[in-house]
């Protein structure tokens, strides 16, 4: 069995300030997200000054999606006794999948500003985020949030405030799959020229069957437990995912390629 390093969830303290790991988390994904998208900016024609905003709507679909997509998906019933708590971010509640729709509005609202082919600019957005939700993962295990369900296998836990038998630590299974193995996957898929719209296709099957996978590990939620087919809330949210992946992969392979704003400017000034 392992030891859960109990470490104090509070990275700095001034005075009545406290910024948390988890915050600091967020902070860190997006500022890497940010870094690796003004490196690939010319890929899709976008500015430095574009890749910011482009980061900034992210963040806001993040977290106005991610609290809606908690509540609604996960504390329903607590939003119609209590509307206001919706508003009382501090007290915590956030969920991936709708932060996931949140991006999703964000990333359409950029392109129709800017005028840029929506999947081309999701393909470019795709490989940036799983870098936050690894380290979100991270926060999660620091918090000793999110535990996982009881084993014998010799990776077991004991968490603070989840009882005396270990547990799967799936926060750090999530970290190294939703994290690390998907970042690699995306980052070697999007090095070649793929046809728009594969790159978000394969992001959805990764995450969704990734995500599918590791709760069979994770202690569901206690108001909610096991839903339909046995199947955690996690899992029944993320099975949509992986159906619109595929097909969302199936469709962009059959579609005529579509060249981006960096290659029609190249073949142009070839032509000239």
């Amino acid at each position: 069995m392992l030891v859960y390093p109990n470490i104090n969830p509070v990275a700095i303290s001034l005075g009545p300030i406290q910024i948390h790991w988890y915050g600091l988390a967020y902070l860190v994904g997006f500022l890497f997200a940010w870094w690796l998208a003004r490196q690939r900016a010319d890929r899709l024609g976008l500015s430095k000054e574009q890749i910011g905003d482009l980061t900034f709507y992210a963040a806001v679909g993040v977290i106005l999606g991610g609290r809606l997509g908690y509540a609604l998906f996960y504390h329903f019933d607590r939003v119609l006794a209590d509307p206001l708590w919706l508003l009382r971010v501090w007290e915590g509640g956030m969920a991936f999948h709708g932060g996931f729709l949140g991006v999703a509005v964000a990333v359409w609202l950029f392109a129709h500003k800017h005028r840029i082919n929506w999947f081309q600019l999701g393909d470019f957005v795709a490989p940036l985020a799983p870098v936050g939700l690894g380290l979100g993962r991270l926060g999660n295990f620091i918090n000793g949030e999110l535990w996982g369900r009881l084993t014998t296998s010799p990776l077991g836990m004991v968490f603070p405030g989840a009882g005396s038998e270990p547990r799967h630590p799936s926060q750090l299974y999530q970290f190294a799959l939703e994290g690390v193995v998907l970042f690699a996957l995306l980052w070697w898929f999007s090095r070649q020229p793929r046809p728009a719209g594969s790159i978000s296709g394969l992001f959805l099957v990764g995450y969704g069957s990734l995500r599918f996978l590791t709760e069979f590990t994770r202690e569901p939620d206690a108001h909610l437990g096991l839903l339909l087919g046995g199947l955690s809330m996690g899992q029944l949210l993320s099975l949509p995912m992986v159906l619109i992946g595929v097909l969302l992969m199936v469709w962009a392979y059959q579609q005529p390629q579509m060249a981006t704003p960096q290659k029609a400017a190249s073949k142009k000034k070839n032509k000239g």
